[in-house]
């Protein structure tokens, strides 16, 4: 393997910038000599299969797995929200928020973070008694609190019932019109990515296979024909028959 280059943007006009990135698996590449550029600011949806690479090539992005070939630039403040809002049990949800931040933060720094995203009144309590909705929010709250340049997002709704994902979907698109980070958000659903990117990328064979600028006013409407355009080119990209999906 070459040596991992892995290191914090610097005079880079790209929030990320990806080089040749290649990793494999027991001998095969699950990401093979890919690219890709993040602007400054950018909200960056990525599709694909299950099996594509999409969740490596976040986990490679926020420095949690190394063993690659390739170079791979991205901000030094960067945070990371999974579907699974690993909280932990034994630590209340201000606790939780401010989990592993160096120093000792002060406990007003998470009620900041947590009234952001609209938890200020549930700091005090136990993960245990979160809803699945209330639990995602202190996970984007504990990724909020470390102030990104670039937060990434593996599909951090696809545990939450519909209308709870509506909710979420939402506060992400008002959180980053606010913090104004970048972020690469990694999706199955693409009526979500068209929902809330600039730019939408379809990751097959282990390299961006495609990618779509998403050039629709905001708030978007799911009802608009070019949302519906944009979303039936998307499916036909990922292998889905919209003919017979209509049907």
């Amino acid at each position: 393997m070459a040596t991992d280059v892995h290191r914090p943007v610097t005079t880079t006009p790209s929030a990320v910038r990806v080089e040749g990135l290649t990793r494999a698996f027991d001998g095969r590449a699950v990401i093979d000599d890919l690219q890709l550029d993040v602007r400054p600011g950018e909200f960056v949806a990525l599709l694909g299969r299950s099996g594509c690479g999409k969740s490596t090539l976040l986990r490679i992005l926020a420095g949690l797995d190394r063993d690659i070939e390739g170079t791979v630039l991205v901000p030094r403040r960067k945070a990371v929200a999974f579907q699974a809002p690993r909280l932990m049990p034994w630590k209340k949800v201000w606790r939780n928020v401010l989990l592993g931040l160096p120093g000792k933060p002060e406990r007003a720094v998470a009620e900041r973070a947590l009234k952001e995203v609209g938890l200020d009144q549930r700091s005090d309590a136990w993960p245990k008694t979160l809803s699945g909705g209330e639990a995602q929010r202190a996970s984007l709250a504990r990724a909020l609190v470390r102030e990104p340049d670039l937060l990434l997002l593996d599909e951090p709704f696809g545990a939450l019932d519909a209308l709870t994902r509506i909710k979420a979907q939402r506060l992400v698109g008002e959180l980053w019109q606010r913090r104004g980070c970048a972020v690469l958000l990694v999706t199955h659903d693409v009526e979500e990515a068209v929902l809330l990117a600039d730019r939408v990328l379809v990751m097959d064979g282990g390299v961006i296979a495609h990618e779509r600028e998403i050039d629709l006013d905001r708030p978007r409407d799911i009802t608009d024909p070019r949302f519906a355009e944009l979303r039936a080119d998307l499916l036909e990209r990922l292998g889905v028959d919209t003919a017979a999906e209509a049907a």
